[in-house]
């Protein structure tokens, strides 16, 4: 069997319709879980118990830890080094590997592009800070001996499902389909990496399924040369069949409206991700499994027949 901690969100719907090629029996573990694949089994837990995470891991082979927490850098600060202790413990005294879903905030802002699995973890944020302790966290208690487990790394995503909480959903899709201007942050000038949530999924499967893999940090398969915000805006608006209209917020506009909406005052301290470069390599990944990373044209017109024909 094999366990899915936070199998609601884009990846874990994903991956959980994938897992069954590898398994027999395949849990999917949160607070109001639903069994919607075949030889998936509900289990409702609170990752932030202790008890309730051994209950949800036990007899599993292989433990995917793909939760997600408000964006909150309180929160995060506060839950996340609770569930990575409460899910090292568990994994612990059930024998069971370890695979943890990861993005890139600790990595130092002057230098993501490239990003590769030796980029300097150097977090400029609070949410940042969180991201580089839990990780740290997993890869020193695999050091010990204390379980197998490896970090699964993936750039900002995007892919089909109109509950996807990809911020391309929100900004880009979702405005251009209903004739509003896409919205970017900062700059539509830089290259930003993208990776598709079918292949983030697909690629966690096979690490968490693979022998000579743990203990180590792997980026998940991403495709190479990314467009601009400005090249994402166009090629988006012509699948849609629709004018590139596009709004760009200001740093200044972001600080204003940050005050009172909460969401942007959080996005705040990740803005920099958008005043530069971010080129998110996978090549590691790509040559151990043969893998090819679907093309971004491929991906758009993808979401555009699932999500909005």
């Amino acid at each position: 069997m094999q366990t899915i901690l936070g199998a609601g969100g884009a990846i874990g719907l994903e991956l959980a319709g994938i897992l069954p090629d590898f398994t027999d029996r395949v849990r999917l573990v949160s607070r109001q879980p639903a069994a919607t694949h075949p030889n998936c089994e509900a289990y409702p837990a609170n990752l932030l118990d202790a008890a309730a995470v051994e209950g949800a891991v036990k007899d599993s082979e292989v433990v995917y830890l793909l939760a997600g927490l408000p964006y909150r850098a309180r929160v995060w600060e506060a839950h996340w080094p609770v569930i990575m202790d409460n899910v090292i413990a568990a994994c612990r005294a059930s024998g069971s590997k370890l695979v943890f879903f990861d993005n890139i905030y600790m990595y130092d802002r002057a230098h993501l592009s490239p990003m590769d699995e030796d980029t300097p973890v150097r977090p400029s944020s609070r949410k940042g800070a969180v991201r580089a302790a839990i990780a740290d966290a997993l890869l020193s208690a695999v050091r010990r001996g204390d379980l197998a487990g490896l970090i699964a790394r993936c750039a900002d995503f995007y892919g089909p499902g109109r509950l996807s909480t990809s911020v391309l959903t929100h900004t880009v899709f979702e405005r251009l389909a209903a004739g509003k201007p896409a919205q970017w942050l900062l700059s539509a000038e830089h290259i930003h990496s993208f990776t598709y949530t079918p292949d983030a999924a697909r690629g966690t499967a096979l690490l968490g399924n693979s022998a000579d893999v743990w203990g180590e940090v792997w980026h998940l398969p991403t495709a190479s040369a990314p467009p601009t915000g400005r090249g994402w805006i166009e090629a988006i608006a012509a699948e849609l069949g629709v004018a590139p209209r596009l709004q760009v917020m200001p740093a200044t506009l972001l600080n204003l409206l940050g005050l009172v909406v909460p969401t942007l005052r959080e996005l705040k301290e990740m803005a920099y991700q958008y005043d530069r470069d971010y080129d998110f390599r996978s090549e590691k990944f790509e040559r151990r499994f043969g893998f090819v990373p679907t093309p971004y044209a491929q991906g758009i017109a993808a979401i555009v027949e699932a999500d909005y024909r």
